[in-house]
């Protein structure tokens, strides 16, 4: 059954109050945090003080000889993970990677690498436990950026890396952990045809999700074995597969309890706490709470890549491009898998290309394994190709949202990466940007405007639902995946538009890993399209099961009856002459019509719908102090439909800030000797309110066909323009592009005061 006649709903597309948030306004909800349990311990972990070096040895007695002190867990209490179970299903992780992240084996790799920990009475024993674990280490070469990384004689991480993506395979290890290469058409041809070309360089900084809440879990070992995990995630089935492939445990015996979440925006699709609080609670047989602190979320979590883009443009004068190609060098940190595919697949897709060639190297270097951040690569790859297509434009005197709609990628288009675009919105953002107020505003001296483009791929997957039909008749919707973006909203909405019931009756929960079937982690924008769809099934079975009940009390076929705003009627004059009944009236009777009203559904979700958004920023600079302000800032976006709008205001204005924050200030500083210098908000420098605008959105609506309600995910899409946007609107307001980010004060008045000495001597 579709819904997609926008005009036919009465609940989807309103504006309902989320059901959890009074909770979490009045301080009630339960975080990581937030959980305890009786005769509690407390974990603390010894970390490396070095970014590469061997543990010779690991001497825990006098930790062990304090008094208050009832576990200590170092590597030798994990099971190595053979060579056949270290990739879980379909889960990019490898997990014996991921086992080694956890707890370092044989050599630490970053400054800040778990190499012990223990569980104490209390977090001040567990500290002091901390100190008297000796650690001996030979301290190996390291090495920081990514094409330092990648020369040939750098200091290698791991001696049984060779890099894979190119034949025949190498003999030697390396710290290019990946080649990956998309193509189409002839590049070469394609460059000889162009009138202009241009070629350019770009750079980014490792940047952090930033998420409010630190990691933490508390983790119950029963004697048995049975166990018990509450933590902060992004998937509770991820959380339960990933710790007992770790610590060699069986999937039933450990339950995965979902705590409300402070933030995640992909940093938390992994685990780091939660195998070693298993292992402290096996040893002492009590359960043991972790709760990293603001500096170990900086210097052992996984921020995303810093990365070089490299960046060629050919096109013909009247803005047609003729050819496309970019290198991609990303860091994934101390072991594979940066997202440096994303990054060549998104940077590209905006357009439509005659002939295209991208090329991502997959980095190892001594920092923290890299995680997922909101669009994981995609921003990277398209600060580099959107600045370039704003400097292209320059160059040929076109202007940028002009040569976006030349080239812009429509229905029909092969992307560089294979698919072929079907109901995508790209085109339509464009025609909404060029009518859009904010083009016309005038700017005052020193201000500049920049557009830019993106595009994310979004995600289906897994995904398990049940409704229930309460005796009163109201209605509970459970669903396996963490709410982090108002996804309880959207799943009960949905549900209440197919009952035809008002939104307060319809309870959403999130379930944990014993209440409801297998679901994908919260991520890749998937839970509204994937779980939206499993909640609808779920939903349509039950007015299925409602139409056989009011078929006993009638005493008619099935068939007969139809559904219609919540309740019951004769399907026409043929099929008898009853008084409609409601749900209430169906599941007061239910007892005697078959018992409980109830429906379980679990999918594999495809035909998620491709995201595409044009943003428009506008910039002061004081060229004084080279401080950057955002005046004004419009983000665009194809969102399929909108079920909550407001929520997807709220994704749009928040993917945005973030991106400006990578923009302008955020990037990790590590010194000579690879010690992260800035570990904590005063020193990493996240936007506060006060610097930014009210930022405007656009929602632009092209439903998605394959998903009952149209739509399409919409929270990773808007971080991918701002970093260009910005930049593109510094380049507008000065006349100096930069284009190594961050795009800090420092940075800006350098490139000023290197230009203004040219620019007086031309005088």
């Amino acid at each position: 059954m579709s819904y997609l006649d926008k005009d036919a709903l009465k609940v989807v597309g309103t504006r309902p109050i989320r059901p959890d948030g009074v909770d979490k306004v009045t301080g009630r909800a339960n975080f990581g945090a937030d959980m305890t349990m009786p005769g509690m311990l407390w974990g603390k972990i010894k970390r490396s003080p070095h970014a590469h070096a061997r543990i010779v040895s690991i001497n825990t007695d006098k930790a062990l000889t304090l008094p208050g002190v009832k576990a200590v867990t170092t590597r030798a209490d994990f099971p190595d993970i053979p060579p056949e179970k270290r990739v879980l299903g379909a889960a990019p992780a490898n997990l014996w990677d991921l086992s080694r992240n956890c707890m370092a084996k044989g050599k630490v790799l970053y400054e800040g690498h778990a190499v012990a920990a223990v569980a104490a009475v209390s977090p001040a024993i567990a500290e002091q436990a901390l100190d008297l674990i000796e650690v001996e280490y030979e301290v190996l070469p390291h090495i920081m950026d990514v094409e330092a990384a990648m020369a040939p004689d750098a200091p290698i991480l791991h001696d049984d890396i060779f890099t894979a993506g190119i034949e025949p395979r190498p003999t030697k290890p390396s710290n290019i952990a990946k080649v990956v290469r998309f193509a189409k058409g002839d590049v070469e041809a394609g460059f000889r045809e162009a009138d202009v070309i241009i070629e350019r360089r770009y750079t980014t900084k490792p940047v952090h999700q930033a998420y409010i809440e630190p990691h933490a879990c508390l983790v119950s070992v029963a004697p048995d074995g049975q166990t018990t995990i509450w933590s902060s995630s992004q998937g509770q089935f991820m959380v339960r597969g990933y710790t007992s492939r770790i610590v060699g445990a069986d999937i039933a015996n450990i339950r995965a309890i979902p705590a409300e979440i402070g933030g995640g925006f992909g940093g938390k699709t992994i685990v780091y706490l939660e195998p070693l609080a298993y292992m402290l609670s096996k040893k002492s047989g009590r359960p043991v709470k972790m709760v990293m602190n603001r500096e170990e979320v900086f210097r052992a979590t996984g921020p995303t890549s810093g990365a070089v883009v490299e960046v060629k443009i050919g096109a013909k004068k009247d803005g047609r491009i003729t050819a496309a190609q970019t290198v991609l060098k990303y860091q994934s940190g101390a072991f594979p898998g940066s997202p440096v595919q994303q990054g060549c697949i998104c940077g590209l897709a905006v357009y439509d290309l005659p002939n295209a060639l991208t090329i991502g190297y997959d980095v190892l270097c001594n920092r923290p394994k890299v995680a997922a951040y909101r669009a994981p690569g995609a921003p990277i790859g398209s600060f580099g190709v959107e600045s370039a297509m704003d400097e292209l434009a320059h160059e040929l005197g076109i202007d940028p949202l002009k040569l976006r709609e030349i080239n812009g990628a429509k229905n029909g288009t092969k992307a560089a990466h294979g698919p072929t675009w079907v109901n995508i919105g790209y085109q339509q953002t464009l025609e909404a940007t060029k009518a859009h107020a904010h083009l016309k505003t005038s700017l005052g001296p020193n201000q500049g405007r920049g557009i830019a483009s993106g595009y994310w791929h979004n995600a289906g997957g897994e995904s398990s639902a049940a409704c229930h039909v309460n005796e009163d008749g109201t209605v509970t919707v459970t669903e396996g995946h963490p709410d982090i973006g108002g996804s309880r909203a959207s799943m009960a909405m949905m549900v209440a538009e197919v009952l035809g019931v008002p939104f307060e009756t319809v309870r959403p929960v999130v379930g944990d890993t014993t209440a409801i079937g297998f679901s994908a982690s919260t991520g890749g924008s998937r839970v509204t399209f994937a779980g939206g769809m499993a909640v609808t099934q779920a939903a349509q079975k039950v007015v299925e099961e409602l139409k056989k009940r009011a078929a006993i009390t009638w005493d008619i076929s099935p068939d007969a009856v139809e559904w219609k705003d919540g309740k019951a009627y004769p399907a026409g004059a043929n099929a008898g002459s009853f008084e409609p009944l409601d749900l209430t009236a169906i599941a007061g009777k239910s007892a005697r019509t078959g018992g409980p009203i109830s429906a379980e559904v679990q999918i594999n979700a495809q035909g998620q719908g491709p995201g595409f958004a044009t943003h428009i920023c506008d910039v002061e600079v004081d060229k004084e102090t080279g401080q950057v302000k955002i005046l004004r800032y419009t983000a665009i976006q194809d969102v399929g439909r909108a079920i909550h709008p407001s929520y997807v205001e709220g994704q749009m204005q928040g993917g945005v800030a973030q991106g400006v924050g990578w923009a302008l200030n955020e990037e990790y500083i590590y010194d000579k000797d690879g010690k992260l210098e800035n570990p904590g908000f005063l020193d990493y420098r996240v936007p506060v309110a006060s610097d930014m605008p009210m930022i405007e959105t656009v929602m632009v609506e092209v439903p998605n066909p394959r998903h009952p309600f149209g739509a399409r995910g919409v929270g990773e899409v808007p971080i991918v323009p701002p970093m260009a946007a910005v930049a593109n609107a510094i380049a507008d307001a000065i006349g100096v592009r930069l284009r190594d980010l961050p795009m800090s004060p420092p940075r800006v008045l350098a490139a000023l005061d290197q230009v203004e000495p040219m620019r007086q001597a031309a005088e």
